[in-house]
């Protein structure tokens, strides 16, 4: 639905950015929607009955340990985005339509690889719960696989087909140039964010979100600032810019992955044995 509606939106009424605003916000009601619908559906302990909605306290607090860091990560990750966004902005605003196309070609890469990180999470928590711990490294080794090899393929796809893609939102030379540039250098390095989530999702499945989160904010948010002014302050230019996410991506989870280690030591490498 957000493809089509982008499509009609954009080119066949002629809208701009406002057209691939209406697009997403329709689609994802639409997703909602649906979503709601598949579970009211469902049989057995996935079914949704809207009269028996409560509030179960104990479950609620479950809910928000492990949820509210989660999403605190994701308000103060708005800060750093906020920040490059003003920086790529000085360039002009033919480098902001260039930066805006590209990051919603991107968009569609992060969600693919965003599903292998919720796999990556359920499956930690569901053999954590039922102590079968022998799966956890395997679940993790797994996710990692796939989404390097999703990364890899639709980044590169991407970037390969930058420029038929970017034609969607614009065809002035310059603006493509602008968006080439940041899909080359994002698009193309986008399975080391893949990687990052990955981590994070296995963390949290353990029922650590704290750490991660934490994590998250100094490796990826707090580098990506201290890098706008300092090697973006001595180099100002748009590849030096970008460069920031994929040095962040690696650096974040190289941190997540000696964190991981260091909590799985403390789980047993063998499942339980049923009493």
């Amino acid at each position: 639905m957000n493809v089509c509606l982008n499509l009609v939106f954009v080119m066949g009424f002629g809208m701009g950015v406002d057209g691939v605003g209406w697009a997403t916000v329709i689609s994802e009601h639409i997703s909602a929607a649906l979503v709601i619908k598949s579970l009211m559906d469902a049989p057995g302990a996935l079914k949704l009955s809207l009269k028996e909605l409560c509030i179960h306290r104990q479950k609620l607090m479950r809910i928000i340990k492990i949820g509210l860091p989660a999403g605190m990560q994701g308000a103060v990750f708005s800060i750093s985005n906020v920040l490059i966004q003003s920086s790529v902005n000085s360039f002009g605003s033919i480098a902001m339509a260039g930066n805006t196309a590209s990051a919603n070609i991107e968009g569609f890469v992060y969600t693919a690889m965003n599903a292998v990180y919720q796999t990556n999470l359920s499956f930690t928590s569901q053999n954590l719960g039922g102590k079968k711990y022998s799966r956890i490294n395997r679940i993790l080794y797994i996710c990692l696989a796939v989404v390097a090899v999703v990364g890899v393929t639709l980044g590169l796809s991407a970037v390969l087909g930058g420029n038929s893609l970017l034609r969607i939102y614009s065809s002035d030379p310059d603006v493509l140039r602008y968006g080439m540039l940041r899909l080359e250098i994002i698009c193309g390095t986008y399975f080391l964010c893949g990687i990052m989530d990955c981590m994070v999702g296995s963390l949290r499945g353990l029922g650590y979100s704290m750490i991660p989160m934490f994590v998250s904010l100094t490796g990826a948010c707090g580098f990506r600032v201290l890098w706008v002014f300092t090697v973006f302050a001595s180099h100002r230019s748009l590849d030096v810019l970008y460069l920031s996410y994929p040095v962040s991506w690696t650096i974040t989870a190289l941190a997540h992955i000696a964190t991981f280690r260091k909590i799985r030591r403390k789980l047993p490498k063998k499942d339980a044995v049923p009493i």
